[in-house]
């Protein structure tokens, strides 16, 4: 029997690596066998054994190609907040089978360490780097946020999140990665006196007898925590009142 082409092997590897994928997609890293693999490849199960040596790192093999990390991160890195969550919402990406195999992962003992290998050696660490050094707990946080989204989004279809791409959620999405990774604090600031009195009309009840500076004040400030609280969150789910 004449030995199998480097071109061939080449082929069947990627033939095997492919069919994993689907499987970690569809079950669970217990439930998927090599012998499965190997049987809806073509091939015996031993040859998928020359190949990836074992059933673990077939397994990180499968989760390094459906998630492909170096695409999310490629460009300039002053682009890759909007980038990223440009990749949520965006419908020329394909979603990725990485998010089902996540899913499928997330309670197994024997994948999830491999999938957190992952996540922070070809994710959370390139991210980081690119970032110029950023703290890897704000980038674990991107990370985690972004895998939120992408699972409330894209798997269990939130209505309130299923906003088309270039709409206000991406760019808030944006916002917050670039504020997380820049360890910068919520936008908004608790104004000043002064800026609470700028308006014509607070002049004036400034300006009438009987008015308390200090009560006046606190009434505003209560008014601005109330908008805060029950419009600019609120309104993104559609519970603003």
């Amino acid at each position: 029997m004449r030995p199998k082409s480097t071109s061939s092997t080449v082929a069947t590897r990627d033939r095997i690596l492919n069919t994993a994928i689907e499987r970690f997609t569809r079950t669970s890293y217990e439930q998927t066998g090599l012998r499965d693999i190997a049987a809806d490849v073509g091939v015996d199960v031993a040859y998928v054994h020359r190949c990836f040596g074992s059933k673990k790192r077939l397994f990180a093999e499968a989760v390094r190609a459906a998630m492909q990390p170096a695409d999310l991160l490629a460009g300039p890195a002053g682009d890759l907040a909007g980038k990223l969550a440009n990749h949520l919402f965006s419908k020329r990406v394909r979603r990725r089978p990485g998010l089902d195999i996540l899913i499928c992962s997330l309670s197994s003992p024997e994948a999830s360490p491999v999938v957190r290998q992952f996540l922070q050696s070809d994710f959370i660490s390139p991210l980081a780097e690119k970032l110029d050094e950023a703290p890897t707990g704000r980038i674990a946080l991107i990370t985690a946020f972004l895998a939120g989204v992408a699972i409330f989004r894209n798997v269990l279809r939130i209505a309130p999140l299923l906003e088309a791409e270039g709409g206000e959620l991406e760019s808030l999405i944006a916002n917050t990665i670039g504020s997380i990774s820049a360890g910068a604090t919520s936008p908004w600031r608790e104004p000043t006196l002064k800026e609470l009195l700028s308006e014509p009309i607070i002049k004036a009840l400034m300006d009438a007898d009987g008015v308390d500076p200090t009560a006046l004040e606190a009434m505003l400030r209560r008014i601005i925590a109330t908008l805060t609280n029950r419009f600019d969150i609120a309104s993104h789910f559609g519970r603003a009142t």
